[in-house]
């Protein structure tokens, strides 16, 4: 199965290198050896070029929120990478950058032998500028390559503004692309040529990585010009560790998805985001596992085009709640930082949030704090603590006091503006799974997007949907969670 037209983009036309010496395949984005369109792609070619196959895989020390916590979750998965693909006919060269700009020119260098590059086609962060750079440099071909979700993200060129006008569109047209899935294992069926050696000016100046080494304690790490601070999250990176949570997940909590995954106390999430985030696990899996297990067939659909989120795909209402998060909510996201590129600025709001907002700007406010005081949970309420301690402690914050916990950065901050700047922050700084196209949908919503005006309206929200730390308290039980996240409070009573 070849990789659909639609989700193959090139920046700019420029012809294949057919006296190069090897296809090359940057992995950045999708960084795992199954389920993946770009690798899938960039085996075609080398199959129909005859020429081997060159995984380059890198990680630099210069991004935005670089930690201690994001690399080693990173070079987690770069370590089951290179054993997934030892007994591969590949050439994989994984690369860690020790100082600031050690790796520059090693992508050009690469580049020169190669006929033709191949690359992940990721709509967030620094990707899409580092990708605009790169291709003015370039004398081949350069292909990017989505393999994000279900739903190819240049299928349409519409922007949702809110989920169920999405949904709708799903309901529609998604059926089709499920139809057009990555393989399992993308190299399956391609006798590939094999490459002899990488060149040795590139392993003297650029030496692969010990990946081993790297994370054989924090020898390796704690050298590195990164925010040390930031502790490793306590889950484990990589795509052996994102297929035993999935197995775990759909084996003894999908069932109870439904009805516990809004209480914090309760281990009923996925717990899959950071491992969709980095692209240690691909979301064409969680379907495909999802669906055998249920015995799922595209009969069972039920037709309707309503934009409902529950009934269309002839499911338990659990197993209907879960698909409607990672596809509906995640491509949600997808849809819009890949159409736009101010979603991650304030003036993507929709116009009614922005003018309630800009109305309510000056409104007094009882508590107000500083990014500091917000990011050592020293606020007066203990459950925003709460909430704030475990997105410093473990890379993540329960979903529903995540909205919580944005909504009361709006309610305590000098201007929306400044709430906005905080948000985004403290979730990226901290969280795994952010600066992410999913991360700033949920951030984005506490100020309205993909929702609708409410009433009554309320000094500083205005017409902002509101929520408060006491009414949560008592929608859902925190005891437990407070008492594990409180500032004296030991960690492993239990898992999210």
């Amino acid at each position: 199965m070849n990789v659909p037209e639609i989700r193959i983009r090139q920046l700019t036309d420029r012809p294949v290198n057919d006296s190069g010496d090897y296809v090359l395949y940057w992995m950045t984005a999708f960084r795992r050896a199954h389920y993946n369109f770009s690798l899938q792609r960039a085996a075609e070619w080398a199959s129909e070029l005859d020429k081997p196959l060159l995984v380059f895989e890198a990680l630099r020390c210069d991004y935005q929120w670089a930690s201690h916590r994001l690399h080693r979750f990173v070079i987690e998965g770069m370590r089951d990478n290179a054993a997934d693909f030892a007994d591969q006919r590949l050439t994989y060269y994984p690369y860690l950058e020790e100082e600031q700009g050690g790796g520059k020119g090693l992508i050009r260098e690469l580049t020169k032998n190669a006929c033709v590059l191949v690359s992940d086609d990721f709509p967030c962060f620094f990707l899409p500028r580092m990708f605009a750079a790169v291709d003015k440099r370039l004398d081949i071909k350069f292909e990017l390559v989505d393999s994000n979700g279900l739903y190819p993200m240049h299928a349409t060129d519409k922007v949702f503004s809110r989920a169920f006008d999405l949904r709708r569109h799903l309901q529609k047209e998604l059926l089709p692309h499920l139809a057009e899935p990555p393989k399992r294992s993308p190299l399956k069926g391609y006798a590939l040529a094999e490459l002899d050696a990488l060149p040795k000016k590139i392993t003297k100046e650029w030496k692969p990585a010990d990946l081993d080494a790297a994370l054989d304690g924090d020898k390796f790490l704690s050298k590195l010009p990164i925010d040390h601070d930031v502790r490793p999250a306590p889950i484990t990176g990589g795509s052996h560790a994102g297929r035993k949570q999935l197995e775990d997940f759909l084996k003894n909590k999908l069932s109870g998805y439904g009805e516990l995954r809004n209480q914090p106390q309760e281990d009923a999430a996925s717990g899959l985001s950071p491992y969709l985030h980095f692209g240690h696990v691909s979301v064409h899996e969680v379907f495909a596992e999802l669906v055998d297990q249920e015995e799922w067939n595209p009969s069972k659909v039920s037709g309707k085009v309503n934009g409902s989120r529950d009934g269309w795909w002839g499911l338990d209402e659990s197993v209907e709640g879960f698909l409607d998060e990672i596809i509906t909510w995640r491509e949600l996201g997808l849809n819009m930082s890949s159409h736009r590129d101010d979603y991650d600025q304030y003036e993507s709001l929709p116009d009614w949030a922005q003018a309630t907002l800009a109305e309510h700007a000056d409104d007094q406010r009882e508590h107000t704090y500083t990014l500091e005081e917000f990011e050592q949970a020293n606020t007066h309420n203990d459950l925003w603590n709460a909430a704030q301690r475990q997105l410093v402690r473990d890379g993540s914050i329960h979903n529903y006091l995540r909205m919580l916990w944005g909504k009361k950065i709006l309610h305590w901050s000098k201007s929306p503006r400044e709430a906005l700047a905080i948000m985004i922050e403290l979730n990226n700084k901290y969280a795994v799974d952010g600066r992410n196209p999913n991360s700033y949908s949920g951030i984005f919503w506490t100020l309205g997007r993909y929702d609708r005006a409410w009433g009554p309206e309320r000094e500083i929200f205005g017409k902002i949907r509101y929520m408060t730390c006491d009414n949560t308290a008592r929608k859902v039980k925190v005891d437990k969670y407070l008492q594990k996240y409180s500032a004296g409070g030991s960690q492993g009573e239990f898992d999210f």
